[in-house]
């Protein structure tokens, strides 16, 4: 709740009392003390920590250095590929074209939150250098070109009230359409495709019933290295509109690939260049380079004229039938054009990427008369989760490069974002049929699943029988969870909290949590645990409590760690006690009426204890809401509208619904065994 800050000088100390947190300044020597609102000590700036500084080339930079405490750790920076806790590492916030093996990265946020109780938001849109306990090892360092420093310090009693309130100040995600959360399967970048291909494709899938939802055009849907011009290739799709009307028919959206940037060999680059839409050099010509496309020109966002013909490209292809867009790059903008409205060409070099996805992102909405539009979009920064979905950029066909891909997650879950995506097995190379499974298994676990890949079609067939039967069961898995991650949903919107959740931001009070990057929380009550190894070893970590394996029912104490074997077509996925979890009858589409086809499935529930959730429909709002408590061995159920009720025993895992009740307002039932 807004509080009224209290300002106290009394001639020595000025104290900033904002009731969550308190700054005290000591004006003789200079001090700046942060205190929580219990009082506690959480972090300072003192001699010699703030600085004006002049480099040999005259340029200016402010610097401020903030203490980290015994045992503290960071977390965030954006979406990093990098280890999980970022103590003792250099961040530089620069967007750049990368790939997930490296420490440079498609999303440079500047805000971090620590396991101490605090958040540090820097507020500038551009480089933003970051010594994370490395140049003074007790110290979080952060510099900025120029003359002054602006940043906040946000505090709450638990990570997840941290990024709620960083959101509060950047942005709230909104909703998406239901059927987003379904599977996404693409043509790929550099394969050969026309509507025969596209097609089998889309065949291949239903007739192997795995659900497909999306259905995504890369590139080449335009012909080759006229990047953009929005006109789809003739030769290879010669009636794109009815080809469109025919997968709509078949109950499929369709996303298509574009960028930011106008090949000269476009027939739009003329128009663009006479109009003034593109940036430009200093002596007024068009700011152009080859590393994409030859002669290559970049949109100006800045100008309102230029983002409104850029719509206008992109409007006729929604009226033709496209429904999401994938806007790729966005990372190459160059630190010395000019821009229409004057705007710092270095400030302006990250945040580039927010006007390009708005631009779109509106558009969508406009078109579509909603406000839950969707992209597909590389490159973010500080706000850019208000335009989701993003994806984890090039990653490689690997354990290793699975595992970084869930690092960069994990790290832009915990700078604001609520929902990732990545390229199922890896965007370069192939994978083998192991990693394949494994990566499919971990992509419809997460929010958004596609399958995507440079050079090869990502289908599961290409991999063998058992990666199809390994995408079939998780691809219907997921269509079944859509209540629950659909209710998840509608809690990121109202809170920023985010979908794929950090187990450090599930369990804070938890030690064993804060360093764990290899597992997550998919919402409040799944825990996932992907599998990072060809022979299906893996080990993870159980907080404490009864946790039951969603899929075979087993249920494990916990507060301990375990190591097993998981043959492919299983991983660790648990259910946490205490839980209600909504899960749909439907398995061969993520959109349908969650309010209709769902069954409450009750997991674990402690004496004394409750169990509540919310069913939401597809306009976004909570359809209705239901509530499991236990007093010794009697359970009472409370729903808003009838209701099948599945309590499950030890051993029952999701399939296995043997005590299934229909219930209407408020029913009572007796535990058989109360030891259950």
């Amino acid at each position: 709740d807004p509080v009224t800050p209290c300002i106290r000088d009394d001639g020595d100390t000025i104290i900033l009392d904002a009731g969550a947190i308190c700054a005290k300044i000591t004006k003789q020597p200079y001090a700046l003390q942060f205190y929580d609102a219990h009082g506690r000590l959480l972090t300072d700036s003192a001699f010699r920590n703030l600085a004006y500084m002049t480099a040999s080339d005259g340029q200016h930079y402010m610097v401020e250095q903030l203490k980290t405490s015994v045992g503290e750790y960071i977390y965030g920076l954006g979406e990093r590929f990098t280890p999980f806790i970022k103590n003792g590492q250099s961040v530089e916030m620069w967007n750049e074209d990368g790939g997930t093996s490296s420490e440079i990265a498609y999303k440079n946020v500047p805000f971090y939150l620590t396991n101490r109780g605090y958040g540090v938001f820097v507020n500038h849109p551009g480089r933003v250098f970051f010594e994370v306990n490395s140049e003074k090892v007790s110290r979080v360092s952060f510099g900025i070109p120029g003359e002054h420093l602006h940043y906040f310090l946000i505090a709450a009693d638990t990570p997840a009230q941290i990024l709620s309130r960083y959101t509060a100040l950047t942005g709230r995600p909104p909703m998406l359409p239901a059927q987003s959360f379904g599977v996404w399967l693409s043509t790929s970048f550099t394969t050969d495709y026309d509507e025969a291909t596209t097609s089998s494709l889309i065949d291949g899938m239903r007739s192997r019933n795995i659900p497909l939802d999306v259905f995504h055009f890369d590139c080449f849907w335009m012909r080759g290295f006229s990047w953009c011009d929005f006109i789809w290739d003739a030769d290879q799709f010669p009636d794109p509109e009815g080809m469109l009307a025919r997968y709509h028919a078949r109950g499929l959206k369709i996303c298509v690939w574009i960028n930011p940037y106008i090949a000269q060999r476009s027939p739009l680059f003329e128009e663009g260049k006479e109009k003034g839409y593109f940036l430009r050099r200093r002596d007024g010509s068009v700011w152009q380079w080859d590393r994409w496309q030859a002669g290559m020109a970049i949109v100006d966002f800045t100008n309102p004229e230029a983002a409104a013909w850029y719509q206008e490209k992109l409007r006729t292809l929604v009226r033709m039938g496209v429904d999401y867009f994938k806007t790729d790059f966005g990372e190459r903008i160059p630190k010395d054009a000019v821009y229409y409205n004057g705007a710092d060409p270095e400030g302006m070099h990250n945040y580039y990427t927010n006007l390009y996805n708005q631009c779109v992102f509106e558009l969508l909405c406009e078109e579509k008369g909603v406000s839950n539009a969707c992209l597909f979009a590389r490159s973010a920064t500080v706000g850019g989760q208000k335009y989701p979905v993003h994806w984890g950029g090039d990653c490689s066909a690997s354990y290793e490069s699975m595992a970084e891909t869930l690092r960069g997650g994990l790290s832009l879950a915990l700078s604001g974002f609520a929902y990732w995506s990545h390229d199922i097995s890896g965007f370069e190379q192939t994978a083998s049929a192991d990693v394949y499974a494994r990566w499919a298994q971990f992509g419809l676990l997460s929010t958004h699943s596609r399958f995507h890949g440079s050079s090869g079609y990502r289908v599961p067939w290409n991999f063998g029988e058992i990666c199809c039967a390994v995408v079939r069961r998780f691809a219907q898995l997921k269509c079944r969870l859509m209540p629950y991650l659909y209710g998840e949903s509608l809690y990121a919107h109202e809170t920023g909290i985010p979908v794929l959740r950090p187990m450090v931001l599930a369990r804070p009070e938890d030690p064993a949590c804060e360093t764990l990057d290899r597992q997550y929380m998919l919402g409040s009550a799944l825990l996932v645990a992907p599998v990072f190894d060809a022979q299906g070893a893996v080990s993870y970590y159980l907080p404490d409590g009864c946790w039951t394996h969603l899929l075979d029912g087993r249920v494990l104490e916990g507060g301990r760690w375990m190591r097993e074997q998981y043959e492919l077509q299983s991983l660790p996925l648990f259910v946490a006690q205490n839980t209600l979890l909504a899960v749909g009858t439907c398995c061969d589409t993520a959109a349908y009426d969650f309010a209709k086809e769902v069954t409450l499935h009750l997991f674990v529930l402690t004496d004394g204890a409750q169990a509540s959730c919310r069913v939401v429909g597809h306009d976004g709002k909570v359809a209705f809401t239901a509530q499991v408590v236990r007093n010794g061995d009697v359970l009472t159920l409370r729903s808003g509208l009838p209701v099948r009720f599945c309590l499950h025993r030890p051993g029952e895992g999701l399939y296995d619904e043997t005590d299934t009740f229909f219930c209407e307002g408020e029913c009572v039932f007796k535990l058989k065994n109360v030891k259950e």
